[in-house]
């Protein structure tokens, strides 16, 4: 579905088509636009020859996605949620310098995120970046506003779900976080 919307540079008074996709779907890959996140969350994704996902980062509202970002053959991006995005032709990317350097220092951080050890440091830091990128602050802590399976999470970790399961339980023994039907809240230290 698409709609349009005025640019977000009042300089340039064309209309921005945006589209909306729902959780589970995937974006078109195109490699004459980018597409601006305007709500929702989605994953950059490739797999192995053996067919083993790889996430390539994980990206929510302002941030530009798109095939014209990377090298990786194949590129894929998965909606985690409802999702609705605004294209980005070409003549504007130059308009996105602070989206574009934002992309890249998130891709590096999330990168060096999956190579630390032990698993355990590994998987508490990638939550601690998930809870800045999608977090938002109740009473009882940070609640990570994204729903990322433990399948998901150890395709970023580079680990097994079983892994991710048990090392979740454990944060929660540690009283680290709970777990509020399907979200994690990562506690507020006292």
């Amino acid at each position: 579905m698409y709609s349009t919307n005025v640019s977000y540079n009042s300089d340039i008074k064309e209309q921005i088509p945006y589209r909306l996709f729902t959780r589970r779907e995937i974006i078109p890959p195109r490699n004459d636009v980018l597409w601006r996140i305007e709500r929702g969350a989605v994953r950059t994704l490739t797999w192995s020859e053996e067919g083993t996902f790889i996430t390539l980062g994980y990206w929510g509202s302002g941030d530009l996605i798109g095939s014209p970002l990377s090298k990786v053959k194949p590129y894929q991006i998965e909606c985690l949620t409802n999702v609705e995005v605004s294209v980005v032709p070409p003549h504007l990317w130059y308009q996105d310098v602070n989206a574009l350097l934002s992309h890249i220092q998130q891709a590096e951080e999330l990168l060096s995120i999956v190579h630390c050890k032990p698993m355990s440091v590994r998987l508490w830091q990638f939550l601690l970046w998930l809870s800045r990128k999608f977090g938002r602050k109740v009473e009882e802590g940070t609640l990570i506003d994204l729903n990322a399976t433990h399948q998901e999470m150890s395709e970023v970790l580079n680990t097994t779900r079983v892994t991710v399961t048990r090392l979740l339980q454990q944060f929660e023994e540690e009283r680290l976080l709970f777990r509020h039907k399907r979200q994690i809240i990562l506690r507020s230290p006292n």
